[in-house]
């Protein structure tokens, strides 16, 4: 028999340098050109913030709790400006609204920083991402072709730049 596990409170906690071992997976599995370590270090700490979501689950088989993580979002602040650098969900998490929970909580974190203007770079073929961008009140303010490298290996894929204001 399977454990059988159910969602009970949501939390995010800000990240830390010691972190970065157990976000880099999510990292992995959810970008075909992920940031390095040493980059997700790099983005810890002075004008970059970030937390990650976790969720208790409680395991009904073993009557035990234990943590596990389901995403992360990292964002920069400066002047009154920030942008979402990087969000990511586990892939087995995707499609059930945590996405939309992270930015939330990213513009919501934004906004106590003093953020009057947000801003965010997406794949032009990522197009449940921009939906999410699009529903959250971003509008698309211009293209950079050729920014990323294509997740088929060959060629590159244009950034959708997208904007907010508060």
């Amino acid at each position: 028999m399977s454990n059988t596990s159910k969602p009970d409170t949501q939390h995010f906690t800000a990240i830390e340098r010691t972190d970065v071992d157990k976000l880099m997976p999510i990292e992995l599995a959810c970008h075909s050109h992920p940031w390095s370590e040493k980059t997700f270090l790099s983005c810890i700490g002075g004008r970059y913030f970030g937390e990650k979501l976790g969720e208790f689950l409680q395991v009904i088989e073993k009557d035990e709790s234990c943590e596990q993580g389901i995403g992360f979002y990292i964002g920069e602040y400066v002047a009154g400006e920030a942008t979402l650098m990087d969000i990511c969900v586990i892939p087995t998490k995707q499609g059930k609204g945590y996405g939309k929970v992270l930015l939330n909580q990213f513009l919501t974190h934004a906004k106590k920083l003093g953020a009057t203007k947000i801003f965010l770079e997406v794949r032009a073929k990522n197009i449940a991402a921009q939906m999410l961008y699009m529903n959250a009140g971003f509008i698309e303010i211009d293209r950079r072709t050729g920014y990323y490298p294509s997740s088929s290996g060959f060629g590159y894929e244009d950034a959708i730049v997208m904007s907010r204001s508060y």
